[in-house]
C-alpha cells in the first residue's frame, strides 16, 4: 500500500454512476430502496489509514461499502452503527454486491 490514497468522494461518485447504469430493473429498484449518501464507517482491521470506508448502502443489518484499497464493492454486516463487523477484499462492481444483497 506504499502508494495508495484514500478514494476521494467524486471519484466514488463516478464509480455509483458507473455501477448504476449496468443495473437490471430490479437491481435498480433495490438500489433505490436501500442506498444512502455515503459516508465514512470505521473498520479495525484495514480501515484506520484511510479514516475509515465509505458505505453506500445499508440494508437491514448489511452494508454495501467500497474498500478503496481493493478497488471494490462490498457487503458486510453490521451491529453497531457506524463501523463495519467485517473487512472484505471483493473487488466488485455495485450491480454485482447488489446481488448478494438480495
Amino acid at each position: 500500500m506504499e502508494n495508495w490514497t484514500p478514494i476521494e468522494l467524486d471519484k466514488l461518485s463516478s464509480l455509483i454512476r458507473e455501477g448504476s447504469s449496468k443495473m437490471s430493473d430490479i437491481q435498480k429498484q433495490i438500489w433505490e430502496l436501500i442506498s444512502i449518501e455515503p459516508e465514512k464507517w470505521t473498520e479495525e482491521e484495514f480501515g484506520r489509514e484511510g479514516g475509515g470506508f465509505w458505505v453506500v448502502a445499508i440494508a437491514g443489518k448489511k452494508v454495501i461499502w467500497y474498500n478503496d484499497i481493493e478497488e471494490g464493492f462490498n457487503v458486510s454486516s453490521y451491529i453497531d452503527y457506524g463501523q463495519l463487523d467485517a473487512y472484505g477484499a471483493e473487488q466488485d462492481e455495485l450491480q454485482w454486491a447488489i446481488n448478494k444483497i438480495k
